[in-house]
């Protein structure tokens, strides 16, 4: 199964701890931490009209909107939730990662499920992936 992560810098060494869990179930998932390519000594204003910030957008839009599963890992920010709003509107299932502060509001209507630990997350992944064989 195909699955994007989508969530926050902050979150970064959970979401690549989670990618490593599913890739360990022979998951494809996309990681929006294994592409941005944010250079250090660039302010972000002058990042975000970079060539290197074009090729994130793509990635990250395709991967929310491409995938089999979306897992909307919390704490995030604006560009999760627009990535999780992109891959509501295609019909692709959302699991929300939910945590303390989290303050998405309304559009957490979009998530198919919410649990509050990354061991339940996986078991619903492993469930709706053996019934999609």
């Amino acid at each position: 199964m195909k699955i994007y992560i989508a969530s926050s810098w902050k979150n970064q060494h959970g979401v690549e701890m989670l990618t490593a869990l599913l890739r360990e179930r022979e998951h494809e998932v996309v990681s929006f931490i294994e592409i941005e390519t944010k250079d250090n000594h660039l302010q972000f204003d002058e990042w975000i009209n970079s060539d290197g910030a074009q090729q994130c957008f793509v990635h990250d839009t395709d991967g929310a909107t491409t995938s089999d599963l979306v897992i909307y890992y919390a704490p995030s920010g604006q560009d999760a939730s627009a990535e999780m709003g992109a891959a509501w509107a295609k019909g692709i299932p959302i699991l929300g990662l939910d945590a303390k502060g989290e303050n998405i509001g309304l559009m957490r209507f979009m998530v198919t499920q919410w649990v509050d630990n990354y061991r339940a997350l996986l078991l619903i992944i492993d469930k709706h992936s053996q019934t999609n064989k």
